[in-house]
Formats: structure tokens, C-alpha cells, sequence
């Protein structure tokens, strides 16, 4: 995810709560899902829930970096 912007996302890590907040909720549903699905005992329901609320945070992380790379002429 957001590869080109790694250097940025290493930054706002280190430096920005809110950002580091969206950033690990979003980690941390990635793995929820993976663990899910190995295990082959989940609800197709429930999964897809959380793939749609770790895509939410996906659009908000983007919404983060774009604004902050307008206000800092990146």
C-alpha cells in the first residue's frame, strides 16, 4: 500500500498520532483478515465487513497523505 509514499508514511508514523492511528487500525485489520480466512472459519459476512472498513481507512490514509503533501508543496 502506498508504496511511493513510503519515506512520507515512515515520517507521519513517527511524528503524527492521528495518522499512526488510521495506519495500525488498517495493519491490524489486514492481519485480522488474513487470519480469518487461513483458519477457513469465518463468516462471509463478517469478513466482508472488515474488508470494508480496512478499505475506508485505505481512502482516509490516501486523504491524509494528499492533503498533507498540498500543505507542504510536496
Amino acid at each position: 500500500m502506498f508504496h511511493e509514499d513510503r519515506e512520507l508514511i515512515t515520517k507521519l508514523k513517527g511524528t503524527n498520532a492521528r495518522f499512526t492511528s488510521l495506519f495500525d487500525k488498517h495493519n491490524d485489520l489486514d492481519e485480522k483478515i488474513a487470519e480469518m480466512q487461513k483458519g477457513n472459519v469465518y463468516n462471509d459476512a463478517e469478513v466482508d465487513a472488515l474488508k470494508r472498513e480496512k478499505l475506508r481507512l485505505k481512502d482516509e490514509i490516501y486523504a491524509f497523505l494528499a492533503e498533507y503533501k498540498k500543505e507542504n508543496d510536496l
